[in-house]
């Protein structure tokens, strides 16, 4: 079993090369080819990915015109080989272990699964890196989804994309490329639809970078509560209360702070919020043992707010998230 890794890429020369050297160090057994869907960065990611390419065969990039991971990823699985039968996501602003794949396709046989999810950890190496990845740990950032916080291995609804089945991912049309955050749940929605499994491999973990600015983690959050509501849109799926939290939050807080100024009362509110997310970064600086996750107190309220304005933002369209299902064709 042969796989097509898929890398999209948009200015990432800082991280491209070292990630193509360790995936070439691999056996064509086990990664056939690297399919680099470049979103027509403007640094030197697509020099460095054809250095790349004019040393080894396995190594191709793809052009994304439309700059949208959803689609360059699409783009990326038509152009694969046909005798690859397993598709590896990866991320050039991660951190893998040597034996990521290997161990990914040993899962998807073991476990008799068409998608494989993985924990996405994520770290930080300057101060404010290390306070938003601590509060993307834990369930006070990211309200406790598995993916995030880590738990135990077993059949789930949702997880950080690793590795699929190419037919099961052909099946369903691949991802819909008018996604700009959240295409992964909405496939692994339509996946389930068609009878698809997905795996939680909680042993497999993947370090993520985190934004490095709170501006920077503010733009992020908020198309990622965009999102989750044109998912929303599109299947009328029920959520789940964490994700019902932050729009409450953004809500509450807007309602407050209009009408502490007919009762000063209500100013209350976004004060006692705002002091919950302190205790919640003293609490996380504690278990850290780093003064720096103290900083996780704006983080919070940057995550709960711009999500949850996000979200409010997107459901609240008259038009454009219609229930549709996503053309096969876009693969």
């Amino acid at each position: 079993m042969s796989a097509a890794v898929i890398i999209p890429t948009y200015n990432e020369a800082r991280h491209i090369g070292s990630l193509l050297e360790q995936l070439l160090r691999l056996d064509e057994s086990v990664v056939g080819e690297i399919l680099v869907a470049d979103g027509r960065s403007e640094d030197e990611t697509r020099a460095i990915v054809a250095g790349f390419t004019a040393e080894s065969g396995r190594v191709r990039l793809v052009d994304n015109p439309e700059r949208v991971q959803a689609a360059g990823i699409n783009r990326a699985a038509k152009a694969a080989t046909p005798e690859r039968t397993v598709l590896v996501r990866m991320d050039a602003h991660s951190h893998y272990p040597d034996d990521y794949v290997p161990r990914l396709l040993q899962q998807l046989v073991s476990r008799e699964t068409d998608s494989v999810v993985v924990r996405l950890r994520t770290v930080g190496r300057t101060c404010m890196e290390k306070a938003i990845a601590a509060a993307s740990n834990s369930a006070f950032g990211t309200g406790g989804s598995l993916h995030r916080v880590g738990g135990t291995s077993g059949p789930v609804d949702h997880g950080h994309h690793a590795a699929f089945v190419r037919a099961a991912f052909e099946r369903v049309g691949g991802y819909d490329k008018g996604f700009i955050a959240n295409e992964d749940a909405e496939f692994d929605y339509r996946l389930r639809r068609t009878g698809g499994r997905i795996w939680f491999a909680s042993e497999i973990e993947v370090d993520y970078f985190p934004r490095s600015t709170l501006r920077a983690l503010a733009r992020q959050y908020w198309r990622y509560g965009q999102g989750r509501a044109q998912n929303y849109r599109k299947h009328g799926e029920a959520l789940r209360l964490r994700q019902l939290a932050a729009p409450a939050i953004a809500a509450v807080l807007t309602a407050s702070a209009l009408l502490g100024f007919v009762q000063p009362l209500f100013w209350l509110v976004p004060a006692l919020y705002a002091s919950g997310c302190a205790a919640a970064a003293v609490f996380l600086a504690i278990r850290e043992r780093s003064p720096c996750v103290l900083l996780a107190a704006p983080a919070l309220a940057v995550m709960h707010v711009c999500w949850g304005f996000g979200f409010l933002k997107r459901v609240s369209r008259r038009t454009g998230d219609g229930r549709r299902p996503a053309p096969a064709e876009q693969i």
